[in-house]
């Protein structure tokens, strides 16, 4: 673990698993309750005696700057490290996980330069002269909790505004994907991050990010992963009125109307569920498809899941690779089952011929259910697998209907010729990210962030910023006159 500039050994060791074969690809430290108190106290201290927060905005993002070009010169190693420990295939790492992370951590350096840290209003008049000066100071220690899925991309989200803020900040990888947040903390000490600023305590969700939420020292909490976890980590922030940002579950409906190009409402609507082996929080999992296009639009997206080649992930020729563990492998199977026991179709199921060397790999093959209804378990519960329901509809205002009749609302899809009828359409469904005739594409000027029960806050955008600072009004009276002032509603009598 990485602890207040020094690397650190746990109370035990962890034994990171490839998903596609099932074996040990990394032993990494373990620790819990203990080494989350001291890492809090490194990074209390730091942002205590202001070793970061009293940089200038411009040194923070040479900093920034100077991780970036060290992780940059890393993509391929970074990229094979994700295809073993995430199960990405190395396209996928490339380009997601690797590609995007570093992406976004050149952005939050740029626009740590370009922030409006300290900002004047204009003067007043009422209710007596005066000028106001607003500020955006750091809110101290950042605890931050990351799922399996994305643990750079998501990490750096969260990260990269934290650290161009002038906070320190507690990381907390996902137990089976820690070696990339590792990458950045050697990256972070080669780039001169003072001590304490940045750590990484590796250990299991409820004693590590448990700690971490109820800390009192913490003043702020990032989190990514799912509701039910997200409520967990809501209650602990409340123990002292932490700002929290969540990013949680989804259940993205990816509406297909009447006059859209199939070509590419099918192949975009499969990359929407399909993309990182269906293991993505913003997949668009429910296909509404109009009634009279239907059995076409389903055999369309039979025929072309059919291509995909599902195998070694760092075969760059690979489209599919193996689910994260068999816990998951398990939830996935019996979920499909029961949609079938509630009157689903399996349109499609794909074989999974693997060489022998993966067949002790955890993987579940893609699958496409047809007949189903949007009250069905598989249309309204987060799968987190390679499974997309498609389901009919009369109407677009039914359609609409639908698709918001959910507890979820992180993203959304529509895919049509008219733009402006599909712009209309999106107004209407109730999202924080809605695409057109696209998905999965992240500009970072964007916000991204949920609706309902898909979370607090929003991610990215250059008003990310505000989610990891405090607003300070300071007001300067525009004189000395003490005859300029109200002191005589107290002071009536003298």
């Amino acid at each position: 673990m990485f602890i207040d500039g020094q690397w650190v050994e746990g109370s035990s060791v962890w034994g990171v698993k490839e998903p596609s074969t099932g074996e040990t690809c990394a032993t990494v430290a373990y620790g819990g309750v203990s080494y989350t108190d001291r890492a809090i106290e490194a990074a209390t201290r730091a942002h205590t005696e202001g070793v970061w927060r009293k940089k200038t905005p411009a040194e923070r993002a040479d900093v920034l700057d100077r991780i970036h070009q060290i992780l940059s010169a890393k993509v391929e190693d970074l990229a094979h490290l994700v295809a073993s420990e995430n199960g990405a295939t190395v396209r996928c790492a490339t380009a997601f996980h690797v590609g995007v992370a570093l992406g976004s951590l050149k952005y939050f350096a740029d626009q740590t330069r370009v922030y409006e840290f300290r900002k004047a209003n204009e003067p007043t008049q009422l209710p007596l002269p005066a000028q106001g000066y607003i500020h955006r100071d750091p809110v101290g220690v950042v605890g931050a909790i990351l799922p399996f899925n994305f643990p750079l991309v998501l990490g750096i989200w969260k990260i990269g505004p934290a650290l161009a803020a002038g906070n320190t900040i507690v990381v907390k990888p996902d137990e089976n994907t820690p070696q990339t947040l590792l990458e950045f903390a050697k990256a972070a000490e080669e780039a001169g991050l003072p001590p304490g600023v940045f750590n990484v305590v590796l250990g299991d969700g409820e004693a590590v990010g448990g700690r971490l939420a109820e800390h009192p020292g913490i003043r702020k909490i990032a989190f990514t992963g799912s509701t039910e976890v997200g409520k967990i980590v809501m209650r602990g922030a409340a123990s002292n009125v932490k700002k929290v940002t969540l990013e949680l579950g989804g259940k993205g409906p990816s509406i297909i109307l009447d006059d859209a190009n199939l070509d590419l409402a099918v192949r975009g609507s499969l990359f929407a569920f399909l993309m990182y082996n269906g293991q993505v929080c913003e997949s668009g999992t429910r296909t509404f498809v109009p009634r009279a296009l239907y059995d076409d639009v389903v055999q369309l997206m039979v025929e072309a899941t059919k291509t995909l080649k599902i195998g070694d992930p760092h075969d760059p020729d690979t489209d599919f690779g193996p689910i994260i563990d068999q816990e998951a492998v398990d939830r996935i199977q019996q979920m499909v089952a029961h949609a079938v026991e509630q009157g689903a179709t399996v349109a499609y199921r794909g074989a999974l011929d693997l060489d022998e060397k993966f067949r002790g790999g955890t993987w579940v093959a893609p699958v496409i259910l047809s007949n189903v209804t949007n009250e069905m378990d598989i249309a309204r519960n987060e799968a987190f697998g390679p499974v997309g329901v498609v389901i009919p509809y009369d109407t677009v205002e039914e359609a609409i209907e639908m698709a918001n009749d959910s507890e979820y609302g992180l993203a959304a899809g529509v895919w049509g010729g008219d733009e402006e009828r599909a712009i209309d359409v999106a107004s209407q469904l109730e999202a924080g990210t809605v695409w057109v005739n696209d998905w999965h594409m992240f500009p970072l000027t964007g916000p991204f962030g949920g609706f309902k029960q898909s979370g607090l806050g929003r991610e990215l955008g250059a008003h990310a910023f505000d989610e990891y600072t405090e607003e300070k009004y300071i007001h300067v009276a525009a004189n000395q006159d003490l005859q300029q002032r109200a002191y005589g509603l107290l002071f009536g009598h003298s």
